[in-house]
């Protein structure tokens, strides 16, 4: 009897420790998004979740390994999603595959994980447009992040335009993800801009048009 329970008691407190940090995780990702990375403190996250500072300590050397453990939970599960997306439309077009699929592949499989997420996904969309738009270190995240993923995209975009300049490819791509992190921020501008006819978290609506319009993007500064 001595024998078994003590695993059952060790698997408990494991569960325990992967519960708090969980809710460590969550409650940093809300003050993040809202306040950025030097708008918050380890004291603000601790208060949040009801706990001494003293514990985030133990788990984290500092404010910045909290952020980068928040950034990075959530940025495997979205590049894994993309990635195998990519595969299955590449795999599914065969030798005719299209800008416009490729850009779905990419842009509404996110999309979807936003739409699907709930509050804390949305979190981390804008937490991402704050780090796409800070060059100081926010570049580097992006870069061991997401790179991978980019990269695969666009090497399945020049499959659909062989006779497109490499560079212009690379410039698609830089709007495209400037309108994405824009639409991940839910500035609410649009929202004023339209007169209530947008809305900036609508991502349903995003996703219905932005694929479309991006591919025709791309087909026009390929064709010039």
């Amino acid at each position: 009897m001595t024998h078994s329970a003590t695993p059952i008691r060790r698997s408990r407190k494991a569960e325990q420790r992967a519960e708090t940090m969980e809710q460590i995780l969550d409650a940093a990702e809300d003050l993040f998004s809202k306040h950025g990375l030097y708008g918050v403190t380890l004291k603000d996250v601790a208060k949040k979740v009801g706990v001494h500072h003293t514990l985030l300590n133990y788990y984290f050397d500092d404010k910045k390994a909290l952020f980068d453990a928040v950034f990075a939970r959530r940025a495997i599960v979205t590049s894994e999603r993309r990635m195998q997306a990519l595969d299955a439309y590449e795999k599914e077009a065969g030798a005719r595959p299209t800008v416009e699929g490729a850009l779905r592949a990419f842009l509404d499989t996110d999309l979807d994980t936003y739409i699907e997420g709930g509050e804390g996904w949305k979190n981390y969309a804008q937490l991402t447009a704050q780090v796409a738009n800070t060059p100081h270190w926010g570049a580097d995240l992006m870069d061991a992040h997401f790179d991978p993923v980019v990269l695969r995209l666009i090497g399945l975009l020049k499959r659909t335009l062989p006779d497109c300049a490499e560079e212009d490819i690379f410039w698609g791509y830089h709007f495209v993800t400037g309108a994405l992190m824009l639409t991940l921020a839910r500035t609410g501008r649009i929202d004023k801009l339209s007169g209530g006819l947008a809305h900036s978290d609508d991502f349903v609506a995003v996703k219905d048009r932005m694929a479309s319009f991006m591919a025709a993007g791309f087909l026009a500064i390929c064709k010039k």
